[in-house]
């Protein structure tokens, strides 16, 4: 994590029940996720979220028991995905094929391995062509009741995206309507077992055996555009689902996003 984050503000946090969110949500409270009856387990807390102001940040949490969704006062604005992305691909794949009635062989089921853990690019193109491209994206929109989400140039990395649609996204991952049910469980162990430079994000603020437990998707890209680092953050609980996005000047360094993305795990998680 990089020493320097900068000097630091906080932004007023966004709460409500949003289109495409089930349910009426009560007012948010302190320890807004209730616990069930296993009293280990990781829940959603009011924290306060410090965000630095040299570029670009978002994030958006989501509660999947009462459909709550918090956030930043900018949640709904838009940024890109890169890697992050890949969850949504393999995804689609799979379901697709469980409606078709065909299993997927050996070879496909370890490219969509390698896209999730290892962020491998290449199976992410193969993925790309073979699930449609841009309608892809439009049928994530679709299913999983996005409303800033769109895609970009025909390539997977450029889809746009908001906070608030990254928890969206992953509750979606996470209730099956993604992968379908034959998939999900699968999918989500693959999520969990992340590794390498993309693994980050809100988990590393908890115990190695709770992170264990935690589904992650993530991007990350120096863009030439723009010289400004592009990250993207996206982790699944049981209970709950945390977004962000970020961009700032390239001279910050990787590390800088990685930073912002685990302060969100220090603010908002807490292990009970």
């Amino acid at each position: 994590m990089a020493a320097g984050i900068g000097l630091l503000v906080v932004l007023s946090a966004f709460t409500g029940a949003l289109p495409g969110d089930a349910g009426t949500p009560p007012p948010r409270q302190p320890g807004w996720t209730v616990p069930g009856d296993d009293l280990r387990t990781v829940l959603l807390r009011d924290g306060e979220v410090t965000l630095p102001d040299d570029g670009f940040y978002s994030w958006a949490a989501l509660n999947r028991r009462t459909g709550l969704l918090t956030g930043s006062a900018n949640y709904t604005a838009q940024s890109d995905t890169m890697s992050l992305i890949k969850a949504w691909l393999a995804a689609d794949d799979l379901r697709r094929a469980d409606e078709q009635g065909l299993l997927p062989r050996a070879p496909r089921l370890a490219e969509l391995s390698a896209i999730i853990r290892d962020s491998d690019n290449p199976g992410a193109d193969a993925t790309y062509a073979r699930v449609g491209g841009e309608d892809s994206i439009h049928r994530m929109v679709r299913i999983c009741g996005l409303t800033d989400t769109a895609p970009v140039l025909d390539r997977w990395s450029n889809t746009v995206v908001s906070a608030r649609d990254l928890a969206r996204l992953g509750r979606c991952i996470a209730d099956g309507r993604a992968a379908g049910p034959q998939w999900t469980p699968w999918l989500l162990g693959e999520m969990r077992a992340v590794r390498g430079e993309g693994d980050f994000g809100p988990r590393d603020a908890l115990t190695p055996e709770y992170a264990a437990t935690v589904a992650i998707k993530n991007g990350w890209l120096l863009r030439d555009e723009d010289d400004l680092w592009h990250i993207s953050c996206l982790a699944i609980g049981e209970h709950w689902v945390i977004g962000a996005l970020a961009r700032y000047p390239g001279e910050q360094g990787f590390d800088h996003g990685v930073g912002f993305c685990r302060q969100l795990g220090a603010a908002l998680l807490l292990v009970a």
